[in-house]
C-alpha cells in the first residue's frame, strides 16, 4: 500500500471561499473548519487563507506581512523599509503553538504608508511603488520575504494542513468581509512557507487548483515587466499576470478571464460581431498569457472575489449562495460545513468566470 505523501495525486489541493454581498464580516474560524472534510486533498506541505476587511482601523495603509529566518534580517529589512516607508505600526503576527506546525519562521507585520518624497524622486504611483518594493525584498534580500502587501487584508500561510494553519495564526479573532483558503498538494515543487498559498501582490490573492503547462511561456512573458518568479512554484505567475492585467492594462475581470481561460477560435467565430472582435483582440494581443493546463482558481481582490475554471474543466469547482452569502469551494461538503442550508448549488462552465462584488 502507498503511504500517504509518497502518492502523486494530481487533482489534490483544496480551495474554498466566502464573501458576504452585504460587506458583513465573517470569523476566519468558519472557512477554516470547511477545510477538513477535503483533508486528503492536501499532504500537509501548505495550508494558508487571505481574508479581506480585517484591519479596518489601518485601511488607508499597506499590510505587509513578512517570513524572516532570523533577528539580524529583519532588522535590516525593517532599516530598508523606514528609507522608503513611515511604518505606523509594527508587531510579531500573534500566533499559538501547535504540535502540528513546526519549524516556523519569525513572522511579522508591519502597516506602512509610502514617503511621499520617495514616490516624487521615482516618478512612481504608491500601487508600482509598493509592487517594486516587494519584488525587491523577495528577489534580493535573502532570508527575507514578503507575503502579503494589500490594504485592509492580509494573508496567513504555513507548512501544514489547512485546518491547522488556521489554529495556528488564531483566524477566530479576525472578521472579514471575504475569505479565501488552500490546501495543498504540491506535485512539481517543494513544501516549504513562501510556498503556501494564497499568493499575493497588493490586494490581489489566488489560491489554485490545478498545474500549469504554459509556465515557462506565462512566466518569460511576464517577468519582462518587472515581475520576478522566484517562489518556486507556478502558481505565483497567475497572481502577477492578474496583477498585469487589472492593474497594469486596466482590463475588467471579465477580460482577464477571457486572456488567461480564453475560449477557443471555434467558439469565438460562434458569437456575436462584436463579442468576436473583443475575444479576437485579446487572443491576439495577450497570447503568452493564456493558462493551459487543468485549473481551478480564485482570486481575491478588494472588494469581491472571481472563481475561475480552465476552458475544459479539468477540476472541480462548486459555488452556492445563501441570502447576501456566496460560498466556492473544491467539494460541496466544504460550502455545507460553511452554511448547512445553501441554496443554488452549481459547478460553473470551463472558462465562464463567477464575479461576486460586495456593495459599496
Amino acid at each position: 500500500m502507498e503511504k500517504e505523501g509518497q502518492v502523486r495525486i494530481p487533482s489534490g489541493c483544496a480551495i474554498a471561499a466566502l464573501i458576504s454581498r452585504e460587506g458583513k464580516r465573517i470569523p476566519g474560524n468558519i472557512i477554516s473548519e470547511a477545510m477538513k472534510p477535503m483533508h486528503d486533498r492536501s499532504n500537509g506541505l501548505g495550508g494558508g487563507f487571505a481574508a479581506y476587511g480585517i484591519y479596518p482601523e489601518y485601511k488607508d495603509f499597506y499590510a505587509l506581512h513578512m517570513f524572516f529566518d532570523e533577528r539580524a534580517t529583519r532588522k535590516n529589512c525593517e532599516q530598508f523599509l523606514k528609507e522608503r516607508f513611515e511604518i505606523v505600526k509594527s508587531e510579531i503576527i500573534p500566533t499559538r503553538k501547535i504540535a502540528a506546525i513546526t519549524d516556523e519562521p519569525i513572522i511579522w507585520r508591519y502597516f506602512v504608508a509610502p514617503l511621499k518624497s520617495v514616490l516624487l524622486s521615482l516618478q512612481l504611483d504608491e500601487k508600482e511603488f509598493v509592487a517594486r518594493t516587494v519584488m525587491k525584498i523577495n528577489t534580493e534580500m535573502e532570508g527575507a520575504y514578503v507575503f502579503s502587501s494589500g490594504k485592509n487584508m492580509g494573508t496567513f500561510k504555513a507548512v501544514g494542513f489547512p485546518e491547522d494553519v488556521g489554529v495556528f495564526y488564531k483566524l477566530e479573532e479576525y472578521l472579514g468581509y471575504s475569505w479565501t483558503s488552500h490546501g495543498r498538494y504540491p506535485t512539481n515543487t517543494p513544501g516549504w512557507w513562501g510556498g503556501a498559498h494564497p499568493f499575493t501582490l497588493l490586494d490581489y490573492s489566488v489560491v489554485h487548483n490545478g498545474e500549469i503547462s504554459s509556465y515557462d511561456a506565462n512566466r518569460r512573458f511576464i517577468e519582462m515587466f518587472g515581475y520576478k518568479c522566484t517562489l518556486k512554484t507556478d502558481t505565483e505567475v497567475i497572481t502577477y499576470i492578474m496583477d498585469y492585467l487589472l492593474r497594469v492594462q486596466h482590463l475588467t475581470l471579465s477580460e482577464t478571464a477571457s486572456v488567461i481561460a480564453a475560449p477557443f477560435w471555434s467558439t469565438i467565430e460562434g458569437k456575436d460581431e462584436q463579442e468576436r472582435e473583443k475575444l479576437s483582440f485579446l487572443r491576439t494581443v495577450f497570447p503568452s498569457l493564456l493558462i493551459t493546463g487543468p485549473f481551478s482558481i480564485v482570486l481575491g481582490f478588494d472588494g469581491g472575489l472571481m472563481a475561475l475554471n480552465d476552458r475544459l474543466k479539468l477540476r472541480s469547482m462548486v459555488v452556492g449562495e445563501k441570502d447576501d452569502m456566496v460560498y466556492i469551494a473544491s467539494e460541496e461538503a466544504a460550502i455545507r460545513v460553511m452554511e448547512p442550508d445553501v441554496q443554488n448549488i452549481y459547478a460553473p462552465a470551463g472558462g465562464e468566470p463567477v464575479i461576486v462584488k460586495v456593495k459599496e
